[in-house]
């Protein structure tokens, strides 16, 4: 017995941080509220935050719906701006860097180790973009996806 329907939280949580952390473009993992993200001043970026919003309890699943935020510091040149399009900062790279992190994880769940290891993502995730957000500027993504486990719980 796996012990999912006791252990799950501490399993998925564990086991995506464990995840974000095998991505090179990956530093930090966090987790918690929203407002706790980088209250810490020795984060180090690029960095991931995990939330989880909500468990739809079944039967037979655990339904986690998370929040994965994927982000880094964006850095301003002091040169001139020469491309209006790209501006002077890093955030097209930012975004870039985390999209492809997220989508890793994603397909990790949806059919790689993560899935054989049953972390099974249900439906298609979304991702939402975000700028200039929180104290240091931070800018990257918000992935949102329901993330099934097996319920092995016993009420004897």
């Amino acid at each position: 017995m796996s012990n999912q329907g006791v252990r799950g939280f501490y399993q998925l949580t564990n086991t995506i941080k464990d995840q974000l952390l095998n991505d090179q473009d990956i530093n930090t993992v966090t987790t918690g509220d929203i407002s706790d993200i980088n209250l810490r001043k020795q984060d180090i970026f690029p960095m991931a935050h995990l939330i989880v919003n909500n468990v739809t309890v079944s039967d037979q699943t655990l339904n986690f719906n998370i929040s994965v935020l994927a982000m880094d510091i964006v850095n301003r040149s002091k040169e001139e701006t020469v491309d209006i399009f790209i501006g002077n900062n890093n955030l097209q790279d930012i975004l870039n860097t985390q999209l492809v992190v997220l989508n890793k994880l994603i397909q990790l769940l949806k059919r790689g180790t993560l899935h054989t290891d049953k972390y099974q993502v249900e439906g298609d995730p979304t991702l939402e973009p975000f700028y200039d957000r929180f104290d240091n500027e931070l800018a990257g993504w918000t992935a949102t996806m329901d993330v099934l486990i097996y319920n092995d719980i016993t009420i004897c």
